[in-house]
């Protein structure tokens, strides 16, 4: 079977995200005041062939712990489903 997984890699809330400051900040130079906090990430889609959906997700997880994510500063999250 063949699953797409749709990856959100995040900077830890503990840490400080420069790259969002740096988006925040210019957001306020364009008149945006009103946005307050900017996190920037990564989203990364991968396709698959997997015997089921456990499968799969076992895959997908240990892609995100061993390359996709540095578990010190990032966290990941993501989304599996099957590709017709």
């Amino acid at each position: 079977m063949r699953f797409l997984a749709r990856v959100r890699v995040m900077p830890h809330k503990a840490l400080l995200d420069p790259q969002g400051k740096a988006v925040q900040h210019g957001l306020g130079n364009l008149g945006l005041k009103e946005v307050h906090d900017v996190r920037v990430g990564k989203h990364i889609t991968l396709e698959l062939e997997a015997s089921d959906a456990a499968a799969a997700q076992a895959a997908v997880e240990k892609a995100c712990t061993t390359l996709l994510a540095n578990p010190v500063m990032e966290y990941a999250e993501f989304d599996l489903s099957p590709l017709s």
